[in-house]
């Protein structure tokens, strides 16, 4: 079995609805260039090193860059010399923070954080791989730069920006985890199965390994069909509420659940995917519901 290692939970959520912050293009990385910004980012990760600590579990520590890429960038006044700062500071932060805890951790590591070119829960349709790959290069040639020793995806809706995403990566030679989301049913928001889109992304540019994410345990079970591809999702990112997307989209206040009762709903998966090496949690999950994933509640 693959080491697991402890990662974070929903950011954004976490930072809207119990921090008070507001987040245009649900993007957390401005929250770098204030002090303000850093103080609540750097309380909300520590809450995950102490995670880590008490678990005797290596720590993932992943940038708060889902956003920051050049379309949403753009709208909040970033341009492609800000963005390359932005995405390479997120690393240097996170990097210093864990090794304040250094002597007290199992091991840690910073990944670079990427999101969808678009919409993070509907699919616009195809992707051509080629241009996913030219968009997606220069964040992840930052993380690069930075030091970063893996890349992670979340929250992409169809195989073809998959491609490009893995693509890239491996142009840079940094290891990536490809994260699709699933509706209700536990097909991706494009109609594919997860078996199908991850046969896809192997067949063309294989990456370290796959992700699911903002998806409530429930919705990913009546996706599990059998076959090979369980073995290549490393990482799990669950959702703390049975909201669709859509409702999900329109929510005014934060459904989180029941952190002891969302661990429960998971052990399925965890049998289920016997080469996790990333857990941590997505939408309305907080540092209670990771701690619960992991037994230190």
């Amino acid at each position: 079995m693959a080491t697991r290692h402890v990662t974070d939970g929903g950011l954004e959520t976490d930072l809207i609805f119990l921090r008070g912050f507001d987040l245009p293009e649900f993007a957390s990385f401005p929250l770098l260039d204030t002090d303000e910004g850093r103080a609540a980012l750097r309380d909300y990760y520590l809450a995950y090193v102490d995670i880590a600590v008490r678990a005797g579990a290596p720590l993932l520590l992943e940038t708060p860059t889902w956003r920051a890429n050049p379309d949403h960038a753009a709208r909040l006044g970033y341009d492609a010399a800000a963005l390359d700062r932005v995405n390479r500071e997120s690393v240097a932060f996170l990097a210093a923070l864990a090794a304040e805890r250094a002597d007290e951790l199992t091991g840690w590591e910073v990944g670079g954080m990427l999101g969808p070119r678009g919409d993070g829960y509907v699919s616009a349709g195809a992707v051509d791989p080629d241009e996913a790959a030219e968009y997606h290069r220069p964040q992840l040639a930052s993380f690069v730069a930075a030091g970063a020793t893996r890349a992670t995806v979340l929250t992409l809706t169809e195989v073809g920006e998959a491609i490009g995403v893995s693509r890239a990566a491996a142009d840079l030679g940094l290891p990536v985890g490809i994260g699709f989301t699933v509706e209700t049913d536990g097909r991706l928001p494009d109609g594919s199965t997860l078996a199908a889109a991850v046969a896809a992304v192997d067949a063309d540019a294989p990456p370290a390994y796959f992700l699911i994410n903002c998806a409530h345990p429930s919705h990913v079970l009546r996706g599990l069909e059998p076959g090979a591809w369980r073995d290549r999702i490393g990482g799990l990112r669950v959702n703390a509420s049975t909201m669709s997307h859509a409702e999900l989209d329109e929510a005014q206040t934060l459904d989180d659940g029941d952190p002891l009762e969302l661990a429960d709903a998971q052990l399925p998966l965890l049998d289920a995917f016997g080469g996790l090496e990333v857990l941590g949690g997505c939408c309305g999950t907080d540092a209670r519901h990771v701690a619960a994933m992991w037994g230190v509640s």
